[in-house]
């Protein structure tokens, strides 16, 4: 029996198994997902093959990336059959083919810039590429508190932000993506918020109460909707406190929240989420959702064992 979450025109069934790995294979965790113009899906998770390829129905097409990651963080569709993914635990941002050769890598793998420096990269989480020009955004991250802007063939433009609480300033900035408008919408992760730019880095907005804003995603050739992950608090006497997370959450542009999906308390049902960490949408509106469960808790369990960490949620109707 199918499980099904939301309300209205957003209403979802969850398919937690839709993803037909090989026997013996695992994700261990998923911690980002992104989808191309003909639906395939690009999962880069923690397990021993960081980036598997699956076509709409959950059929497993190519897998690569064995050994070329510290730590895989984010993944973003780039252009011309590419994909820009990320390595926190490497300081690098790197772009490859669909089909794993490198193209290009932004910092020096392995060599991180100085803690709070503002220099490119310690411990980078997630680019965001503007269509219209081809320039990019990364978020940067777990070691520092800055958003660097670069051309597209990776010359480095400038920085903003710094560590905080104010109007411009992050508490782990986690995930970036840009609208339509060219706004550069940042999980101010910590911070329990999202920040709105221009593409100069002049603050715009502030969108208050989303707990704990991971993986950030917008979509929708009409309306432009925001998805937004949200983390389950961290603790183990709040974890299972209700209407704090995880879940994810639907804005419009102005910052209405449309739809919130999953029970509010961190569980293994197909309706609840643990960790929600990264997300895409395809063409007809499903949802896909990568969560870094392992680190969130499996690790943690004893004995360690791996939890749900990728499920497709379908739209209904």
């Amino acid at each position: 029996m199918s499980i099904r979450m939301g309300s209205g025109r957003f209403t979802y069934e969850a398919q937690a198994g839709w993803a037909k790995l090989p026997k013996g294979w695992s994700f261990l965790e998923v911690v980002d997902v992104a989808v191309d113009a003909q639906d395939r899906v690009y999962v880069f998770t923690r397990g021993e093959h960081p980036l598997l390829i699956f076509d709409r129905e959950g059929n497993l097409l190519a897998s690569w990336g064995e050994g070329l990651f510290k730590r895989p963080h984010g993944i973003t569709m780039g252009p011309k059959e590419t994909l820009y993914l990320i390595d926190d635990g490497g300081h690098a941002v790197y772009q490859f083919t669909l089909g794993g050769k490198l193209l290009m890598t932004l910092g020096t793998p392995g060599k991180g810039a100085g803690f709070m420096s503002g220099q490119p990269f310690n411990q980078p989480t997630k680019v965001a590429r503007d269509p219209k020009t081809g320039e990019l955004y990364i978020s940067d991250g777990y070691g520092n508190a800055r958003v660097h802007k670069y051309t597209s063939d990776g010359k480095y433009l400038f920085s903003w932000g710094e560590c905080g609480t104010d109007p411009g300033q992050f508490n782990l900035v986690h995930s970036v993506v840009l609208d339509r408008a060219g706004r550069v919408f940042v999980a101010d992760r910590e911070n329990h918020r999202i920040q709105i730019f221009d593409s100069q880095g002049k603050f715009l907005a502030i969108w208050n109460n989303v707990h704990r804003p991971c993986g950030l995603h917008i979509a929708g050739e009409g309306e432009e909707l925001v998805y937004v992950g949200e983390l389950a608090p961290p603790f183990p006497f709040s974890q299972n406190y209700p209407n704090v997370g995880g879940r994810i959450s639907i804005y419009d542009l102005k910052g209405n929240r449309l739809a919130r999906l999953g029970d509010i308390r961190a569980g293994e049902e197909p309706h609840q989420f643990l960790a929600p960490h990264g997300l895409a949408v395809n063409s007809r509106g499903d949802i896909y959702i990568g969560e870094v469960s392992w680190t969130f808790r499996g690790k943690n369990l004893s004995p360690p064992r791996e939890l749900p960490s990728f499920r497709k949620l379908v739209k209904v109707g």
